[in-house]
């Protein structure tokens, strides 16, 4: 059988064609087996590119990129891969296989020219995973568009047979396996994972897709190899398209006052507004968002007000509200001559390529108008940072929404809920938790929930509780009144997906490390190798009596190491800053 071997460092990948004419695909780290031969092709309605495909001819490239974002684990990217084209005839019909091996993991996706549309009706991919591997999954259990269900994790043989999002993230020996998906538009929809008991197979959303010759899919994304290397990959990005956005000097992130998770009328009520305005400036945070319910009436003159106080206003729209060309000129146009600086657009609830329409046009409609973009209610990003710079974050998450406090209610989230996020969907993308909620009805301590500042990384961050609650703690305001949004550079010193995280972070010459346990008390232990040389002075705020936050400071040294007592389900948060003589 025809057999084809491409590798780089330590990953390779086998392509393999069937005597039936049937690609297949495998993948190996470090001569172990991680993805099992697993089928590859799709039909088409004027084709069937799954089956009874030949050979034709190989060619391959050096891709070499370097490119900025204005939000994410880092800002500056460097991206090299080799890359093989491999095509397949059937008869008059051609199917292109891209495959790129590069930035720690393995894509590929399907180019399909023809004389006309292009309709596929199914894709054949799967990733066959050995079964006693280890996974963590999110189910995707109904048929609108479903990230904010709680990960399950076990072993892949044991796992249910039924949908999954992405990503996907599977331990295999000491390799991790990180499944998604990158560089959709509205040329395909988004796909999920079928699990059959033997492989997960992509599951389209409509009953099909179709495009303008040639139709190019979105790459299928493997990130491989330690889980400091999943964590802190950008491979998602920079599979992405180019920035869309030439000037990205108007597009800041920051953080955002957000007064409908604690007080749900308040967003009717400018008086009220002003108030988390006048909060937002005391404290250095830049924007306050306008939620549903807020009028017309009066929004001008809040805009003006926070305007005054050097704050940006976001404002809530439902995505139907903004769904033509004539809305986005009469409404999008509106708010941007008001003054506002973004808008949370919310129950996109689709992974179809309708809506990937709408994407696409919302998209080039904020940025020719200068306005952020928030997206809730939906789906995940697929590396839009990279190539829509003004889009800054996305819900896709089961975050803070769902524990707001009531009483009798009970904790909904075990504490691994917090740690498989920053191990799955926060290395997707920006994620719009809206963390640091302290009157939440939650399963973890007040210094893990005020880590998630810095263990979540979002372009926007919607910290959400009261003013009375951050005023309550103001060892905890006086951290979050300076925590980035945006990063230089993110590194996980230590963590398991269902166990503990140790995760820092840098923004200029300024580290973050942010730190959280699932189950018993213990000690972390920070090393230190990743400061420069030299003091430190290190701003300490962990767990401390009554559900508070204490403050304390000590000189570490680079190279050195910290160690913490952590509650159960506790943590903490470092700020380390070179010391002055």
């Amino acid at each position: 059988m025809p057999k084809w071997t491409l590798s780089d460092e330590d990953l390779e990948v086998a392509v393999e064609l069937s005597p039936d004419g049937e690609p297949s695909l495998e993948v190996r780290r470090g001569g172990r087996v991680v993805v099992r031969p697993s089928r590859l092709g799709l039909r088409a309605a004027h084709e069937d590119l799954s089956t009874g495909l030949a050979f034709d001819e190989l060619s391959s490239r050096q891709v070499a990129e370097t490119y900025d974002t204005v939000t994410g684990k880092r800002r500056e990217h460097r991206y090299t891969a080799k890359e093989w084209t491999l095509s397949f005839t059937k008869g008059a019909h051609r199917l292109d296989l891209e495959v790129r091996i590069g930035g720690h993991g393995v894509a590929y996706r399907y180019v399909v020219p023809w004389t006309g549309p292009v309709t596929v009706i199914d894709e054949i991919s799967e990733y066959v995973v050995p079964g006693e591997a280890r996974a963590v999954l999110l189910p995707y259990e109904n048929g609108r568009c479903d990230y904010e269900e709680i990960h399950r994790h076990g072993q892949v043989a044991d796992a249910e047979p039924i949908l999954y999002g992405y990503p996907s993230l599977f331990q295999i020996g000491e390799t991790w396996l990180f499944v998604t998906e990158s560089n959709l538009d509205s040329g395909y929809a988004g796909t999920r994972l079928r699990f059959d008991g033997h492989a997960f197979r992509l599951d389209l959303p409509d009953p099909y897709v179709t495009a303008a010759s040639p139709l190019v899919t979105p790459w299928r994304t493997m990130i491989i190899g330690d889980l400091d290397t999943i964590v802190a990959s950008d491979l998602v990005t920079s599979l992405a398209a180019p920035s869309a956005v030439a000037d990205t000097s108007w597009i800041r992130p920051g953080a955002a006052a957000w007064s409908w998770w604690s007080d749900g009328p308040s967003t009717r009520d400018l008086e009220a507004q002003k108030r988390w305005v006048d909060f937002a400036a005391e404290h250095g945070w830049p924007y306050v968002l306008a939620d549903a319910g807020w009028n017309k009436e009066w929004m001008p003159e809040l805009i003006a007000y926070a305007a005054a106080r050097d704050v940006g206003v976001w404002l809530w729209s439902h995505w139907q509200h903004v769904d033509t060309e004539l809305e986005h000129r009469e409404k999008l146009a509106l708010w941007k001559e008001w003054g506002a600086v973004g808008v949370k657009i919310d129950f996109t609830e689709s992974d179809g390529q309708d809506r990937m329409r709408w994407f696409d046009a919302i998209l080039a409609a904020t940025a020719r108008l200068q306005l952020m973009v928030v997206f809730h209610g939906g789906t995940i990003p697929r590396g839009t940072e990279r190539t829509w710079p003004q889009f800054m974050t996305a819900e896709a998450v089961k975050g803070a929404e769902w524990i707001k406090p009531k009483p009798g209610k009970l904790p909904l989230y075990p504490p691994a809920h917090y740690l498989s996020l920053a191990f799955t969907r926060n290395v997707q993308g920006p994620m719009d938790f809206t963390p640091c909620t302290f009157t939440a009805v939650r399963s973890i301590s007040a210094g893990f929930e005020l880590a998630l500042s810095v263990i979540f990384e979002s372009g926007v961050q919607h910290f959400a509780d009261s003013i009375e609650s951050y005023r309550a703690r103001p060892e905890a305001l006086r951290l979050l009144s300076g925590v980035p949004t945006a990063w230089d550079d993110t590194r996980l010193l230590s963590g398991d997906p269902a166990d503990h995280i140790l995760l820092a972070r840098r923004s200029g010459d300024e580290w973050y490390v942010g730190a959280g346990v699932s189950g018993e008390a213990r000690t972390l232990t920070v090393p230190l190798d990743f400061l420069d040389a030299g003091e430190w002075a290190a701003e300490i705020y962990r767990d401390a009596p009554d559900d508070g936050i204490l403050a304390e400071t000590a000189t570490v040294s680079a190279g050195g190491k910290l160690d913490l007592a952590v509650s159960p389900n506790g943590g903490f948060t470092l700020h380390l800053r070179r010391e002055t003589s």
